[in-house]
């Protein structure tokens, strides 16, 4: 009689209801965000009859291109573990560098001193947090304050302008350009598609997720942490001196007090669009919903005619809600 010795492969165990629950949190996560952003956009297409209106939109989109391009800033230093509060310093600090070199040389030039402005800035930030080894959220806030008085001191505390026969090149990022959409909206849309790519595809972005998930194991494999970390820094000042130049554009002007406290929404952005505060998690991509998600209840309050103090409120609400969630994961995940 033949024995059948034919090795017995035992059956995968079912998933648990816990581990169907965190994947289904995880897609709420993922997803959540768009589907609310979709039934915001449905909901004021039917209560308001200005909501699609090509003006409206364009106006829409050129709103989110600032607090757009902080978030992504902003995102990519919480990915790796850090968190910036120069950005909106640094958005002051470079416009005015940018308004004062058009000045004595040409806007472009200026715009361009505007721009290495923001990577130096970014720099420094970096090096101050990574070489004296203090918290990110404390380090990036004492200097913050410096960025803010060496504004006011370049300025003398006064509003600069460019010349008046360069003032109209000054606002072109506020000119009309492809599909009727702002210039200052088709650079926002390029800058944040090529960050995104970077973060998403390259070798940097893979060992931005692995400092921010582990900045000791990335430490030991091999990967430069303070490096990464100055990088992260040196891309949100980039991206805080081209959301200074579009302010500055609209404005035709710069000044010390530019943007107050914009880098607390663009982490809020960065935080309802599902970035984790902890690192290691996010993307750019949802940081760009939830800027758009913010700047879309801000537009809606205008249409709908509503208080605007209501809008804080429900801003605060879903910072809480994201925060909770994101804990929440992590605690189910361990």
């Amino acid at each position: 009689m033949s024995v059948d010795t034919t090795p017995q492969t035992a059956a995968a165990p079912a998933p648990s209801a816990g581990t169907n629950m965190s994947r289904l949190a995880f897609r709420m996560r993922d997803y959540g965000i768009v589907a609310a952003l979709v039934i915001i956009v449905i909901a004021l297409s039917i209560s308001t009859d200005t909501f699609l209106t090509s003006g409206n939109l364009v106006n829409l989109l050129d709103q989110t291109a600032v607090i757009g391009l902080l978030a992504t800033g902003a995102t990519i230093c919480i990915i790796s573990g850090v968190f910036d509060l120069t950005a909106s310093a640094t958005l002051a600090l470079s416009a005015i560098i940018g308004v004062q070199v058009g000045r004595v040389t040409d806007v472009y030039v200026g715009m361009l001193a505007a721009v290495v402005a923001g990577a130096l800035l970014g720099f420094v930030t970096g090096t101050v947090v990574v070489r004296s080894g203090v918290n990110s959220f404390v380090g990036t806030l004492a200097t913050s304050m410096v960025y803010r008085g060496l504004a006011v001191m370049v300025t003398g505390g006064a509003i600069v302008y460019p010349l008046t026969a360069s003032a109209e090149d000054f606002g072109m990022l506020t000119w009309p350009s492809l599909f009727g959409l702002t210039s200052a909206t088709i650079m926002f849309v390029v800058v944040v598609a090529i960050l995104g790519l970077v973060v998403a595809r390259t070798t940097f972005g893979r060992r931005l997720y692995a400092v921010g998930g582990n900045a000791e194991a990335a430490r030991l494999s091999g990967i430069r942490v303070g490096s990464i970390h100055v990088t992260a820094f040196m891309i949100s000042g980039v991206c805080s001196a081209l959301a200074g130049l579009i302010l500055a554009s609209r404005a035709g002007s710069a000044q010390s007090t530019m943007a107050t406290g914009t880098e607390l929404t663009a982490i809020a952005a960065a935080v309802v669009g599902g970035t984790s505060i902890l690192g290691g998690e996010g993307a750019v991509w949802r940081a760009i919903v939830g800027a758009l998600l913010l700047t879309l209840i801000g537009n809606g309050f205008n249409l709908l005619g509503w208080d605007t103090i209501y809008q804080q409120v429900l801003q605060g609400l879903l910072i809480l809600f994201a925060v909770t969630m994101d804990r929440w994961l992590r605690k189910r995940t361990r």
